[in-house]
């Protein structure tokens, strides 16, 4: 018995709890089989969330990027509190890119969970973004070494503006 909630639980983290793509890669049945309450289930996407979090870091993107993906099909506000929380503490001394990256992220996690966020912490998620881009416009193009903006798509300052500058109009425009 022991056994086979190990395998399901293997399975769901390599999944990250996605039953889709268990499915489209031949593995839900499998996973089916085991049983697994939803409360069990619910446990793991909490571990994951408590996991992703502990790992956020202004060095490193799996973290952000695993509470992004999480947040598409598990809706749970702490994914963006959490989020929040660390890029409030950590970012506004972080570099250009990391800037732009972690709003890029927040804005996603935003749209992904609007559902379960209360408008007024949409909105506080909203302003820390805003926040956050317009600092990248104001201050000089700052990189810390390991990034270069061609590997995000960037040229110059100028197109990193005008990256931000795209991101902070859809904030303007939010109609919610």
């Amino acid at each position: 018995m022991e056994e086979q909630r190990q395998r399901a639980k293997e399975l769901f983290d390599l999944y990250r709890g996605h039953f889709f793509q268990m499915h489209r890669d031949g593995v839900f049945e499998e996973y089916k089989k085991y049983e697994i309450e939803s409360q069990i289930e619910i446990d793991w996407y909490n571990e994951w969330i408590d996991t992703c979090t502990n790992h956020l870091s202004i060095r490193d993107w799996n973290a952000i990027t695993s509470l992004e993906s999480l947040a598409k099909y598990y809706q749970d506000s702490r994914i963006l509190d959490n989020a929040i929380a660390f890029a409030s503490r950590h970012i506004m001394g972080a570099d250009s890119i990391v800037k732009l990256m972690y709003a890029e992220k927040l804005m996603d996690l935003i749209k992904s969970l609007k559902k379960v966020v209360s408008r007024e912490k949409r909105h506080a998620a909203y302003q820390l973004t805003y926040k956050m881009l317009e600092d990248i416009i104001l201050k000089p193009l700052i990189i810390d070494p390991g990034h270069e903006l061609d590997q995000y798509h960037l040229k110059d300052k100028k197109s990193l503006n005008s990256r931000a500058k795209k991101s902070m109009d859809e904030i303007r425009n939010v109609r919610d």
